[in-house]
């Protein structure tokens, strides 16, 4: 399990921007105000945790203006497609040995 654990997406460890990634990964896009309102995150942390996902290329950022406001997209790439789904299996695995007895 040990060598589990190691294969984690350091990226994705964080439980805000794993969520980002699901979220993104099941629609096409969605706005820095639907992902506010889904996470429950400040705009700080938020953006903080939307831009170091697009500095890994996890997610790409589409903006443009919507009645006069400003609008930001975000959706999922293939490299954060790729990355979710590897660190997903990993965690499922993991949880699958949870509770089960270690053998020496």
């Amino acid at each position: 399990m040990k060598h589990e654990v190691v294969r984690f997406d350091r990226v994705l460890e964080h439980r805000v921007r794993l969520a980002i990634c699901v979220l993104v990964t099941r629609y096409d896009r969605l706005s820095f105000s639907r992902l506010k309102e889904l996470t429950g995150e400040t705009d700080g942390n938020l953006g903080a945790n939307l831009r170091k996902l697009e500095d890994e290329a996890f997610v790409g950022v589409t903006k443009e203006f919507i009645e006069r406001k400003p609008v930001s997209w975000y959706s999922i790439t293939s490299r954060g497609r790729k990355c979710l789904k590897a660190h997903l299996d990993v965690l499922s695995r993991v949880i699958a040995q949870a509770g089960k007895r270690a053998k020496d």
